[in-house]
């Protein structure tokens, strides 16, 4: 295996000369960075990446934590920051907690070994306890989909409450008087905005919330099949139904389908992501779209700010939502 002093005779330059090419500590001319990134190809020399981490006091790897790798808008924001960082010139290490409070700290434990750069989270609980001593600590942290309290550090998220509101208005405007809702798992931020949205749309259309049209959910199709079945016993039956996420909203369409009912002459429902699936649902799925390519982007761009040195004040940025609308409306 070629090493550092058979790249420096191939170019014959200096072993400094390579040093300083390869981990591009100082000036070196055109024509010799030129001679010694030809050696490295010829050589087939592979740099040792633990010496110049201790070196750079880097790993240019950043770890990121999400519940769920197999829901499509994790794996879709997951996509867009690793899809960065790799062009930044980052490694992602992806840790999946399943929704797992003892895995999620777990994790966060692993990535401090690895001495990761930065971490990008998206938490499973509103408990950030176990975050606060790495926060603390300078390590880098951006919270995406989630606000944590007492965590000083980065947020990015979506317009929740404005996500209820929307879906619920817009199932007003178009004639139900009649709303329920599937929520998510009620310890996270995203769930119970969504629902206080929904709460609200309905008192400012002059309607009285009603405990029985809110069913709980947990985010997987599963849970909006089971919720929906229960929906489906209520007198009145619910005529329009807002599901807090795409995948539980799938799952309603299927116990509708099951329950001899049509969407959406019998019930209308609309979803939240707008994930790649929605389109082609039967029918396709309404849905508000969340911006998980800009949420991703902006994620990466904050932490690499960090990891950079910037030390301005934390940012929370919420970004804005858009009613697609589909024929399952």
């Amino acid at each position: 295996m070629a090493n550092i002093k058979d790249v420096a005779r191939h170019a014959n330059v200096s072993v400094t000369t390579v040093s300083h090419v390869i981990n591009k500590t100082r000036f070196v001319s055109a024509d010799l960075e030129q001679r010694v990134w030809e050696a490295v190809r010829v050589t087939n020399y592979q740099p040792n990446a633990l010496a110049r981490s201790l070196r750079i006091k880097q790993t240019r790897t950043i770890g990121m934590v999400i519940p769920d790798n197999a829901n499509p808008f994790f794996a879709e924001v997951a996509h867009q920051i690793e899809d960065q960082s790799f062009d930044l010139g980052y490694n992602v290490i992806l840790c999946n907690t399943e929704g797992s409070l003892k895995k999620e700290q777990s994790y966060v434990n692993v990535l401090l070994e690895k001495q990761v750069d930065g971490v990008v989270l998206v938490a499973t609980s509103y408990k950030s306890e176990h975050l606060r001593q790495i926060v603390g600590g300078g390590l880098p942290v951006v919270v995406v989909d989630r606000e944590l309290e007492d965590l000083h550090c980065d947020v990015v998220i979506a317009d929740n409450l404005s996500v209820g509101q929307r879906a619920t208005r817009y199932l007003l405007e178009i004639g139900h008087q009649v709303i329920a809702c599937i929520t998510g798992p009620s310890d996270i931020t995203p769930s119970w905005e969504r629902v206080r949205g929904y709460h609200q749309a309905l008192e400012a259309a002059g309607l009285q919330y009603q405990a029985e049209l809110l069913e709980p959910g947990n985010f997987q199709a599963d849970g909006g099949y089971s919720a929906m079945r229960k929906l489906l016993a209520k007198n009145p039956r619910p005529t329009g139904v807002f599901a807090c996420n795409d995948i539980m909203a799938i799952g309603a369409l299927r116990a509708i389908g099951e329950a001899g009912l049509k969407v959406p002459q019998d019930i209308a429902i609309v979803g939240v992501d707008n994930i790649p699936l929605a389109e082609y649902t039967t029918p396709p799925l309404t849905t508000v779209a969340l911006p998980y390519k800009e949420m991703g982007r902006l994620a990466t761009e904050l932490l690499i700010s960090r990891i950079n040195g910037d030390k301005s004040t934390p940012q929370r940025h919420v970004l804005g939502t858009k009613l697609v609308v589909r024929a399952s409306s």
